[in-house]
């Protein structure tokens, strides 16, 4: 094929090649993929206000069917609903769905059976797709592709998938990296006092975060984690319900957001420390806030259907005192239909769409820098210690998209260095800014490769997964939709290692593979405790943070793994008195800090005005 113009030396890959065709150096022989099942249509919309984006969610209380050979009764306690009525993928891990930062939840209706009803609440792994996966299984790293244009010859690892389950999440409204849900309500102009806040339930005996004297510590084992408080949902929300942003624990804080509002709890009682309203729905945040505790909020410009995403207000997480708000200006042209995305790195703060890109000064608002003229132009940011774009290129053809990947300056936008990558291959999401490592996708082939560049934007290897099949849950799997870039859970990177959970079905453990950034071969593995399935957060202190997913009988964990591998080492482990309530959290967003660690609920809906009420929204766990 004609290579696309590009920094980087001549030579390459080539083409993608057919998973059917020999497999590349190191791989297995890849079997024949199965004729894939048709798209499953959306349902037929509904009378009431549509969904995030426009997209009509079905009648309350249709949901998701209970996991292959389950039953269908729902679970108890009465879990939050499930999304919007796509079937579950077969063969996905009943561990719970990942977080993300915005977009990435769930629909509103439609309860996912809990543990006891038929498996544990599930996300599908393909997410913001225009339109629903197959309802067909899960797909491994396998086959072999060319991705990068113009790069030495490098085994390659692509996933020849049978479903796009390998690659991210379900339906059209969800998103990245932690999710809660949210509470109260006051004035996005001034810090508010807090109102009344959520229903605590402290563990003693006194709270209804169960009912009645029902003591949440009350079955904690010697050596067991106590429950330091559950919330349960007090937001009157819209019919559809609402997708939560968060969680991010700040100091002795951990906020979330959702709807029209912004609370900071307390981490040691839960109560409500800070609250913050926004006129209108909110909908971006960035994956986690800067280093000083600042983040900026994405809301609606109007409560109208079809508002944009062009809102933008500063908040200290810490005190919840509000700063500077604006409009991202409302883009113009064929292509002005898709919502900001957010992220911050050092002073900037980036808001970019399919059309438009921004940055802004964390400081005081200004503008910095917006989309170039001419050439490639960013779609999406992913922030951290470094600014990476994702970028659109000129191509001279309606046929072939030209993706490009760099890392920029976020001061002014230019570009330090450009990657691009091979005709019809797309930058899918960032899994770590510094190293970087980059998932890219073709859709229509259903094909995926992980990619990992130098600090001079240089390749330096593709991960070469073998037989096994990845899970990382990123939320949304096209930016142009709204989802943010980065943010994804079961993936960690340190300076010279990629680290990432394999997908196994319900009841087994996973295990979590380290691959050798130089080489992308694999180095070690690591193996979940008993029936359980551990999902890689970040690094730590030099160690691979994971969450250890509850069981039916048995609580999560949060746990380490040394980046020498062995086995995870446990470091809060949660009671199974309440294993339960924990793995009922749908679509959980998490979060770890300050020796507590928070779980929240992706997304806050219910059939009825009663039952939003009942449902659980954030849990806390600490020695």
């Amino acid at each position: 094929m004609t290579q696309p113009p590009s920094n980087q030396p001549p030579g390459g890959f080539g083409a993608p090649q057919d998973p059917n065709q020999v497999p590349g150096q190191g791989m297995p022989p890849v079997p024949p993929v199965p004729p894939q099942a048709p798209p499953v249509p959306p349902q037929a919309p509904q009378a009431g206000a549509p969904g995030p984006y426009g997209q009509q969610p079905p009648q309350p209380g249709y949901g998701y069917p209970a996991q292959p050979g389950q039953p269908a009764q729902p679970g108890p306690y009465g879990q939050q609903p499930g999304p919007y009525g796509y079937p579950q993928q077969p063969g996905q891990p009943g561990q719970p769905g990942q977080p993300g930062t915005y977009g990435q939840q769930p629909g509103p209706y439609g309860q996912q059976p809990g543990p006891y009803g038929g498996g544990y609440p599930t996300q599908p792994m393909y997410q913001g797709a225009p339109t629903p996966p197959p309802a067909s299984g899960g797909g491994g790293l396998k086959g072999r592709t060319g991705v990068v244009a113009g790069v030495a010859a490098v085994a390659v690892l692509v996933a020849a998938v049978t479903t796009w389950a390998v690659v991210g999440g379900g339906d059209d409204e969800k998103d990245p990296i932690a999710q809660p849900t949210a509470t109260a309500s006051a004035s996005a102009s001034e810090s508010a006092a807090p109102k009344p806040s959520e229903s605590v339930d402290e563990g003693d005996g006194s709270g209804d975060g169960r009912g009645g004297d029902d003591d949440l510590n009350a079955g904690r084992k010697p050596g067991e984690a106590k429950v330091n408080w559950l919330l349960k949902n007090n937001v009157d929300l819209p019919r559809n319900g609402s997708d939560v942003l968060g969680p991010w624990i700040v100091g002795d804080v951990v906020v979330k957001a959702m709807y029209k509002s912004i609370d900071g709890y307390s981490l040691k009682d839960g109560s409500l420390k800070w609250h913050v309203d926004v006129p209108f729905e909110l909908c971006a945040a960035p994956p986690a806030p800067s280093t000083g505790g600042f983040m900026v909020f994405g809301h609606n410009d109007s409560a109208k259907d079809g508002a944009k995403c062009l809102g933008l207000q500063q908040v200290n997480l810490k005190t919840g005192k509000v700063g500077w708000k604006k409009s991202v200006p409302k883009p113009t042209g064929l292509f002005a239909f898709s919502d900001n995305t957010l992220a911050i790195s050092g002073n900037t703060v980036t808001a970019a769409g399919s059309s438009t890109a921004y940055g802004f000064s964390l400081t005081d608002g200004k503008q910095l820098f917006a989309s170039p003229a001419s050439g490639c132009k960013p779609f999406a940011y992913a922030g951290g210690s470094k600014l990476i774009a994702a970028m659109d290129c000129p191509s001279g053809s309606t046929t072939k998209k030209i993706h490009a990947v760099g890392e920029v300056n976020p001061a002014t936008g230019k570009p330090k260095y450009t990657f691009q990558l091979e005709a019809n291959w797309e930058v899918d999401k960032v899994y770590s800014v510094d190293p970087l490592v980059v998932s890219a996708t073709q859709r229509e082939q259903k094909k995926w490769t992980i990619f990992a560049l130098d600090a001079k934007g240089k390749l330096r290897s593709q991960i070469q997964g073998g037989k096994d099949k990845f899970a990382p849950s990123c939320g949304g799997s096209f930016v142009i939709f709204g989802k943010n870039l980065q943010g994804c859970t079961g993936v960690a990177a340190d300076a010279n290692t990629f680290y990432m959970a394999t997908e196994t079905s319900y009841g087994k453990p996973n295990e979590v593979v380290a691959f050798d950034l130089k080489t992308g071969k694999p180095k070690w593995r690591s193996k979940a405790p008993g029936e359980q399935q551990m999902i890689p957060l970040r690094m730590d202190s030099g160690q691979v943070l994971v969450y250890v997913d509850a069981s039916y009988d048995k609580g999560g964990a949060v746990a380490t793994i040394a980046p020498t591998g062995g086995a995870p080492k446990i470091v809060l482990q949660h009671p199974a008195s309440t294993a339960e309530i924990e793995g009922n959290f749908y679509d959980p967003g998490y979060a770890y800090g300050s020796g507590t660690f928070v779980v929240t609920s992706g997304r806050v809906s219910a059939t009825n005005d009663k039952e939003e009420k009942q449902v659980k929204t954030m849990m806390a766990f600490s020695k």
